[in-house]
């Protein structure tokens, strides 16, 4: 399992996520945490997710501004 914390992109995070999706070992988790202002980066996330080929375990709001999407291959 492994933790990317892309907070510090803003709303830039999914060239960045796409990137570490291409680079992970099947079979292992990844936890993303980044910031979703208007819920809009939420939809994004969960539709990169599918692309990329992976299952979208769990999605929850981390505190106010930031949220967590939990994947697998």
């Amino acid at each position: 399992m492994k933790r990317y914390d892309l907070r510090h992109l803003k709303t830039e995070y999914e060239p960045r996520m796409k990137e570490i999706l291409g680079e992970h070992k099947a079979g292992e988790v990844a936890i993303f945490l980044f910031e979703i202002g208007d819920f809009t980066p939420v939809q994004k996330s969960a539709d990169l997710v599918k692309e990329c080929g992976y299952e979208l375990m769990n999605s929850l709001k981390f505190n106010e501004v930031d949220w967590t999407i939990v994947v697998k291959k």
